[in-house]
């Protein structure tokens, strides 16, 4: 069973910045494309960023571009997310998914991630 564990969240002022980190448990983790997506208070969950199995791959959200930065760790079995210049329109609770998958198509759609993390609250003040 792949489990993940998001860290790394919490409280910044606008301009800010903060790195997420996820860790993935079971599984091959190189076999697996990593995703991260945001939820605001109601509105839907959306994608933000994506990383392809050994990294040669990115894709984000527009939104973030150039602000966001993903990455990660095969050897470590972790996914980071690099976060700055935060707006107060970042804030949401992100999570950390996995798809396993041999390419790195459609990795914008939430419903083809096999698993998820719990969630961390980030929260960009004004």
């Amino acid at each position: 069973q792949v489990q993940l564990v998001e860290s790394g969240g919490g409280l910044v002022q606008a301009g800010g910045s903060l790195r997420l980190s996820c860790a993935v448990s079971g599984g091959t983790f190189s076999a697996n494309t990593m995703g991260w997506f945001r939820q605001a208070p109601g509105k839907e969950r959306e994608f933000v960023a994506a990383i392809s199995r050994f990294g040669l791959n990115t894709d984000y959200l527009e939104s973030v571009k150039g602000r966001f930065a993903v990455s990660r760790d095969n050897a470590k079995r972790t996914v980071n997310l690099q976060m700055n210049s935060l707006k107060p329109e970042d804030t949401a609770v992100y999570f950390c998914a996995a798809k396993a998958s041999r390419d790195f198509g459609r990795v914008r759609e939430r419903d083809l991630y096999d698993y998820w993390g719990q969630g961390t609250q980030v929260t960009v003040s004004s």
